[in-house]
């Protein structure tokens, strides 16, 4: 009678095999969820964006804080805390002039990938140029080695006054 089966070496074969694939796929798989979790931050950046230069279009020399504006943004979800840096508003709005003002924050809650806690994706906004009625925004990411979260969205620094995010 003829025994069927797998030999012992063929079975090593197959589970290095698996080993493998395993290494190579799992540091890509906590990557791309790394990915997934701050795709959120350029829309609601380029939301942040619109609503303000129709503020800016609407008073002229002024910009306003989120309320006024109408930027309805949850402040802290599971993965971000979102905040407006600047404070001193009257009746919720601030002259818009040539220095540069933080307006706009997202900082992780959890490390993603080289991106720690301690850096934070934001938006400036100054006055300057004649496009948007004269409001510029600055997008960047802060607090860390340059480079280090730009990964997770890409573009997030080229986003322009439509809000939105171009290619990098």
């Amino acid at each position: 009678m003829k025994k069927q089966g797998f030999t012992l070496i063929e079975l090593m074969v197959v589970i290095v095999i698996m080993g493998i694939l395993a290494a190579v796929a799992v540091p890509k798989l906590f990557g791309m969820i790394a990915k997934s979790k701050a795709s959120e931050i350029g829309p609601a950046a380029g939301e942040y964006i619109k609503l303000q230069d129709a503020f800016v279009s609407e008073s002229g020399i002024n910009y306003g804080s989120w309320g006024m504006i109408g930027y309805n943004m949850k402040t802290t979800n599971q993965v971000f805390q979102y905040d407006s840096i600047k404070t001193g508003y009257t009746a919720g709005t601030l002259a818009l002039t040539t220095n540069t003002d933080e307006i706009w924050r997202a900082t992780p809650k959890a490390n993603l990938n080289d991106c720690t806690t301690s850096m934070y994706w934001n938006l400036k906004i100054s006055k300057g140029g004649t496009g948007n009625n004269g409001a510029v925004y600055d997008a960047g990411v802060s607090g860390g080695a340059a480079g280090v979260c730009d990964v997770l969205v890409p573009g997030f620094g080229k986003l322009d006054q439509s809000g939105v995010v171009g290619t990098p």
